[in-house]
């Protein structure tokens, strides 16, 4: 009993183990036996295709796997297409099922009789599995082939077996589909084709090498000739109409790289939309203005052509409307084709110095905490910051020169570095750049001691792009608007900056933009550095700004009119300065160029002055209320509650920091009202070494003085001289106190002399007569 029950267990024990094979096999190969729906089929990988703002073209990008694939619904298909395709491939679509059992029988008996293949059964469906999974063409291969075929006729109606069709059909080189091909050859959606057309197409999925258009135009047309012939057979049309459609001459576009315009642009928007994983289908409406578009193309290859001599090499551009925030032109190269010349690099996106471009907003942010006012009177003369482990940072301008004292407005307006320095040391580089990252410069991710003060002139780098979101802020006068591509519901990253910026204050959203808007269309504010009729002045109001990198590696003009934000940059990708080029003579013109354009048809209107601020006028070169001797007379704005200060105001006395600077004046554009002594200093000791009591000589020196004899007295003894600004005095020990008088003006210094312990050690150069001061604790 024991031996039988262990013989039943056993057996038991082994039908559980084979219906679990059984199962596993069935679970295996059920997909196999599943029904294909449609949407098991569907096609995410798509090319894109792209129009202007007005429905132009401006070119499709293909899909990862370089196939230029679109898809389109049934309805949006010409009918003569489908009728065309029908015949040529299977006729009785409609009305048979996976398999033509009748082209089946009729193949087989021709190939019997002729023994060999004359004509094939393969049914759309059978077609639709081949391309679905294409298998070697022997007897296992067909048996694959037509169970798929089943499977997608039990789990597809006929409608949607044909759009899966049409929408996959190979037409010649990487084009799939009857969409793209409609595009590619002519121009015009599948909806749009006529009979002539839809008949080249339909001919060409049956060998699209064979059947070219580009290279096999005889061949096409003979298969054309067949597929009319089967129209006919089929009742889609009349023999005659057939005969005058074979005649009809069509004309297939040029072959093309699939891009109209704008390469750039649509490279850099079809990656912002990938990351949105859009399925919206194309064509893709965008915010381009494909006439303006290919202006600026042709104007970036131009103003290159005519800086080739110069080393210039590279170009881009970027036109917004300033009431919608829409880009209308995008130019990243002058040729993105051209592969040698880098043209792929995007101009509009790379990183890159952006000299002085970003002045006016430390001068904003300064105004907006009330650092400096708008009639602030800044130095430009030479200044030194020690920078731990590195060397004394010594500020300059390219024409290493000075002004001297400078209103706000001619500092910004001529682009002076030293002022621009010392406003941001007043406001501090870490709130620079936290309100740079609010405008939207958010490749400006290092430190705020790694940039340092040379952050106001470019010591970090930015994009051309993130420069004209930032101008259009100053355009539209603080309100911050982001940039906007398409009029699709893409949620395009760039919100978040925005929204960061519209945490202004009141005063900064308007006042200050204008003030700052004010100064920057000033074309006589600008007169020292670019001229008055230089080729930043239209012929209408515009504000502007141009900035060069060091090195001259990069030139930049941005600038605005009431309507429109152009942004432009001149340089070289591979990184060689230019020569003799910078912002006005490299960016500017291609920025002028293109505002010409703009506004050909119809004047801007006029920017709005500062709201709240009054008029006043100024001296020219002081700045401050006229005086009989000011020889230019201009108007500057001033808070309300500045101008009583204006009105008192009958003198100005520079302070101790200008001293250098005026020593080194040969003819000073800056009059003073009084005397000043610059040699020496009040408070000066200087050391007198044995045995060169004969030799050491001090310069007595003063300015403000232009022409009237000056007595000059030392500790109450007048010295006799006849010198008018300048005397030597050999340096003698003792506390001194030095007075100049000339009429009723007068200065008096305090200095020292003392005995120097040692004699200087001369060391392989010859040391002057000129006595050594030694600077107090």
């Amino acid at each position: 009993m024991k031996l039988i029950s262990r013989s039943l267990l056993k057996i038991k024990h082994g039908k559980i183990i084979l219906a679990v094979l059984l199962i596993c096999l069935v679970v295996r190969l059920l997909p196999y036996f599943a029904p294909i729906r449609a949407a098991d089929i569907a096609q995410n990988q798509l090319a894109m295709q792209f129009s202007d703002r007005n429905g132009l073209p401006l070119g499709t990008l293909l899909t990862r796997d370089q196939e230029h694939t679109s898809v389109v619904p049934l309805n949006q298909v010409s009918p003569q297409f489908i009728h065309a395709i029908l015949a040529a491939e299977d006729g009785s679509f409609y009305h048979h099922g996976a398999l033509d059992m009748k082209a089946v029988i009729r193949a087989s008996k021709e190939a019997i009789h002729a023994k060999r293949i004359i004509s094939g059964a393969s049914t759309i469906t059978m077609q639709l599995a081949r391309m679905l999974d294409p298998v070697l063409r022997n007897f296992s291969g067909k048996l694959s082939e037509i169970w798929l075929s089943w499977r997608l006729a039990a789990g597809m109606n006929k409608d949607e077996i044909l759009v899966a069709y049409i929408n996959r059909l190979p037409m010649g080189g990487n084009i799939y589909g009857v969409e793209a091909a409609a595009q590619t050859y002519f121009s015009i959606p599948a909806s749009e084709l006529n009979l002539a057309q839809a008949s080249l197409l339909a001919a060409i999925p049956n060998n699209p090498t064979y059947f070219n258009p580009y290279e096999h135009w005889e061949r096409l047309k003979q298969r054309q000739k067949y597929v009319l012939n089967r129209m006919v057979q089929e009742k889609y049309i009349s023999g005659a109409i057939a005969a005058r459609t074979h005649t009809e001459k069509v004309v297939f576009q040029s072959r093309q790289r699939g891009i109209i315009a704008a390469p750039h642009f649509l490279f850099w928007l079809a990656n912002q939309l990938s990351q949105t994983q859009t399925e919206e289908n194309s064509p893709i409406r965008t915010t381009i203005n494909r006439p303006l578009q290919q202006f600026v193309e042709a104007q970036v290859q131009q103003v290159i052509s005519s800086l080739a001599a110069n080393n210039v090499h590279d170009a881009a551009a970027l036109v917004i409307d300033n009431r919608t925030g829409e880009v209308l032109a995008y130019v990243g190269s002058p040729d993105y084709f051209n592969e040698v010349k880098l043209g792929r690099n995007d101009g509009v996106q790379a990183l890159r110095q952006p000299g002085s471009t970003l002045k006016p907003f430390i001068y904003e942010l300064a105004l907006e905490k009330n650092l400096i006012r708008p009639n602030t009177i800044l130095a430009d003369i030479p200044a030194h910051y020690a920078i731990p482990g590195a060397k004394l940072y010594s500020p300059t301008d390219y024409t290493e020169r000075f002004l001297g004292p400078v209103r706000v407005r001619i500092a910004l307006a001529n682009s002076l570095n030293v002022p621009a320095v010392r406003v941001l040391e007043k406001v501090g580089v870490e709130t620079f750049l936290e309100r740079l990252h609010q405008l939207g410069f958010e490749h400006l991710n290092q430190t705020s001691e790694h940039y340092g003060l040379g952050l106001t002139l470019g010591s970090g780098e930015v994009s051309l792009w993130e420069l004209a979101h930032a101008y259009l802020t100053i355009a539209r006068q603080g309100d911050a608007t982001p940039i906007v591509s398409t009029f699709s519901n893409f949620p395009l990253p760039s919100r978040d900056a925005i929204n960061r910026v519209s945490a202004y204050s009141p005063l900064a959203k308007h006042t200050i933009w204008q003030l700052i808007t004010n100064i920057l269309s000033d074309r006589h504010a600008r007169a020292t550095a670019f001229g008055v009729d230089s080729v930043l002045n239209l012929p209408f109001p515009s504000a502007v700004k141009t900035g060069t990198s060091s090195n001259f590696r990069d030139t930049w003009t941005v600038g605005f009119t009431t309507n429109y934000t152009v942004a432009t940059w001149v340089g070289n990708f591979s990184g060689e300065p230019m020569r003799q080029v910078s912002g006005v003579t490299g960016a500017a013109p291609l920025w002028n160029r293109i505002m010409l354009h703009l506004h050909e048809h119809q004047e801007p209107a006029g920017f709005p002055p500062p709201e709240g601020l009054v008029q006043l006028p100024v001296c020219a070169i002081s700045g401050l209320r006229p005086t009989p001797d000011c020889t230019s007379v201009v108007q500057e704005y001033f808070y309300p509650e500045d101008k009583s200060n204006y009105e008192g105001e009958n003198q100005f006395n520079l302070p101790p920091e200008y001293d250098e600077w005026l020593a080194k004046q040969q003819q000073s554009n800056f009059t003073s009202t009084n005397l000043r002594i610059l040699s020496p200093h009040h408070g000066d000791l200087f050391l007198l070494y044995p045995a060169e009591e004969a030799k050491q000589k001090l310069e007595f020196k003063l300015v403000g003085n232009k022409s009237a004899l000056v007595e000059w007295w030392l500790n109450g003894e007048k010295l006799d001289t006849q010198s008018t600004n300048s005397l030597f005095w050999y340096l003698r020990p003792g506390n001194w106190t030095l007075l100049a008088r000339s009429g009723e003006m007068s200065d008096k210094v305090s200095f020292q002399v003392e005995l120097a312990n040692l004699k200087p050690t001369r060391r392989g150069f010859s040391i002057s007569n000129s006595p050594v001061k030694r600077n107090r604790p």
